[in-house]
């Protein structure tokens, strides 16, 4: 293939920003057009500020602030040739608008609203509406990835194992069933707003402990709701497990471990450096443990999604953290006539909340602590709010959903 006109043998490749070659530690060769690469591509940009100063090579946008890289970054990308691959592909220059990683956990029952069966029309409506939020987010500069839940969806299937026509299969089998389905609407829903090809679904398993606790104590709700009687029902019919669901009736809990790791992370990662929206860790992800024998067991379990989307925000750097639920903010004093909203909460208010039994462990109980997990870990902000008010909360509009946030640091004293 001709070289094209400027443009240069690199290893690696060596991506150009202006005239200062940037070396990203990519595995192939490559010939690269001397352009300004696209920021997503950056990946986090902390994590290259110092490659990029060290490399003279100059931003575009606000100034620097205490050496750190601006906040958003635009650049304009052409062509990159993968010579290992012998395929070429342009894309259209344009600029991207880059605020940093933002990890979006939705719930499955915003893809099953209550009330509905849970049928391919509703939840292909319900994934249409969730997207036009989500590439509102990507229009105002985020490289998100995103956590569907799906516990009406696997609930669903695990009534159509039980009802003997087909060959049973494992809660962790039906888990990654899930991902698909959930992942191909979530994928063409988005496409419809951002472009075909722009997201992606990425199967994953995400590890847990085999000697975790919660392994033998079932608290994850699954399925559709049901009366006492209809539940009583079932329970002694099937062995389940049932318990009240936060006044909106029974459903059947499974066990529920905490995720220790994204075995799929790189890839994720690779994704999102190259500008995709990401579909990952889909219902908490497909709960595996490492065996004796180095290998990957599946484990029947359904990871809780807002703590795998945690889990996921903190391993991909993510500076911000939404979890999506079906009220626009946290109440406190709920159901009583003390009850209202907090719009701003720091991390020692939301865990002197969550203490004292304010968010109960069947519904705000886990964002909350998710949440917190996040900030913990270095995380900027959390976002808890519906998917209707996403966009003006994550813009920062006074009054929009709760944000969570680090504790204050004292100023230091001036005597």
């Amino acid at each position: 293939m001709a070289r094209a006109k400027g443009a240069q043998q690199v290893e690696g490749p060596t991506y150009q920003l202006k005239s200062a070659p940037v070396d990203l530690g990519a595995a192939h060769s490559g010939l690269v057009e001397p352009a300004l690469v696209p920021a997503p591509l950056l990946g986090s940009l902390r994590g290259h500020a110092g490659k990029l100063g060290r490399a003279g090579a100059s931003w575009r946008g606000v100034g620097f602030h205490d050496g750190r890289p601006p906040p958003t970054i635009a650049f304009s990308f052409l062509r990159v040739h993968y010579r290992s691959y012998g395929i070429c592909y342009p894309t259209r220059p344009r600029r991207f608008l880059v605020s940093g990683i933002a990890v979006v956990a939705v719930g499955g029952n915003a893809l099953t609203a209550a009330g509905q069966s849970g049928s391919a029309g509703e939840i292909e409506a319900n994934a249409s509406l969730m997207a036009a939020d989500l590439a509102e987010l990507a229009a105002d500069g985020w490289s998100l990835a995103v956590v569907h839940g799906n516990g009406p969806q696997v609930g669903n299937l695990v009534l159509q194992q039980d009802a003997g026509m087909v060959p049973g299969q494992p809660l962790y089998a039906l888990v990654a069933m899930t991902q698909g389905q959930l992942g191909s609407v979530l994928v063409r829903a988005i496409g419809a707003r951002s472009g075909a090809g722009r997201a992606v679904a990425v199967v994953t398993h995400v590890t847990v402990d085999p000697s975790d606790p919660a392994l033998s104590e079932p608290s994850k709700p699954i399925g559709p709701f049901y009366t006492a009687a209809a539940a009583d029902e079932l329970a002694q019919a099937h062995g389940w497990t049932v318990v009240e669901d936060s006044g909106r009736g029974y459903r059947r809990v499974v066990a529920s471990p905490a995720p220790t790791g994204v075995v799929e992370l790189p890839a994720v990662r690779c994704l999102l450096d190259a500008g995709h929206i990401v579909l990952a860790a889909g219902g908490g992800g497909v709960a595996v443990a490492m065996s004796s024998g180095g290998e990957l067991r599946g484990v029947n379990a359904v990871i809780d999604k807002d703590h795998a989307a945690a889990a996921l925000a903190t391993a991909v750097g993510a500076r911000e953290l939404y979890l999506l639920t079906g009220v626009d903010s946290v109440l406190l004093d709920f159901g009583t006539p003390q009850q209202q909203a907090a719009h701003t909460l720091t991390a020692d208010e939301a865990q002197r909340h969550l203490e004292q039994g304010q968010f109960p462990a069947g519904s705000m109980g886990p964002k909350v602590a998710a949440a917190l997990g996040f900030l913990a870990q270095g995380g900027h902000r959390a976002i808890i709010t519906s998917a209707g008010c996403l966009a003006a909360a994550a813009a920062g509009r006074p009054g929009v959903g709760t944000v969570v946030v680090p504790n204050r640091v004292p100023e230091p004293s001036s005597a």
